[in-house]
């Protein structure tokens, strides 16, 4: 991998979920647990139909709270705030991922479509919490999804940065096209198939981050 190809970067934004940490964590499945259960209770309806509309919401709006909020109407804080609630013993602090972030060139980032507290707490978790310039939840996006390319308008706008000087990490491969087309350099992390607008993948962010230096 070229270092020469991130030369230019002057900010690094990075997904959370399944980025930051190994999808080994399982972390997932607790939060779509969450999303189920909260679906049953307040749609009313019984678990094997929660968790199809949880899935088949996700697909078709991004996110399943953009399908409850959409569809159902359903107010975005209250989910956010039940479905993060979650046991994060699981993860293991990275020394290593902190030490790769810290010596990184520019400004760190955190963009993710869980809230900014579920990325505060995750963060803390890891160890590597203090090395981000700013965390972005989807409340900055006034709650729409990744990968609505609004969304990324909305958050990136906030923040400033030039995307065309800037890198996204991301391990959804529907999340890097938006920037790919911004003209950010765009890296899968953990499994995925080839894309056009996916230049680089690794599953080992730390070690892909330190063989930056």
């Amino acid at each position: 991998m070229p270092r020469a190809q991130f030369s230019h970067v002057e900010t690094w934004v990075f997904d959370l979920d399944n980025t930051l940490y190994p999808p080994e964590a399982r972390l997932f499945d607790q939060i779509e647990q969450r999303m189920t259960d909260y679906v049953m209770r307040e749609l009313g309806v019984d678990f094997a139909h929660a968790n199809s509309l949880r899935a088949r919401y996700w697909r078709e709006h991004g996110t399943t709270l953009a399908g409850l909020m959409t569809v159902h109407g359903l107010e975005p804080d209250p989910y956010l705030a039940e479905v993060h609630d979650i046991d994060l013993s699981v993860i293991m602090a990275s020394p290593a991922l902190r030490d790769a972030i810290v010596a990184l060139p520019g400004r760190k980032v955190i963009y993710t479509n869980g809230s900014r507290e579920h990325a505060r707490r995750v963060t803390r978790a890891l160890g590597i919490d203090g090395v981000f310039d700013a965390v972005y939840g989807i409340e900055d996006a006034d709650y729409l999804p990744k990968p609505d390319e609004t969304a990324f308008a909305r958050v990136f706008g906030r923040d400033g940065f030039d995307t065309s000087r800037a890198a996204m990490f991301e391990d959804d491969p529907r999340n890097l096209a938006v920037p790919h087309a911004l003209g950010m350099r765009t890296v899968l992390v953990g499994p995925g198939e080839p894309a056009p607008h996916i230049q680089h993948h690794t599953d080992d962010l730390a070690d892909f981050l330190a063989r930056l230096k």
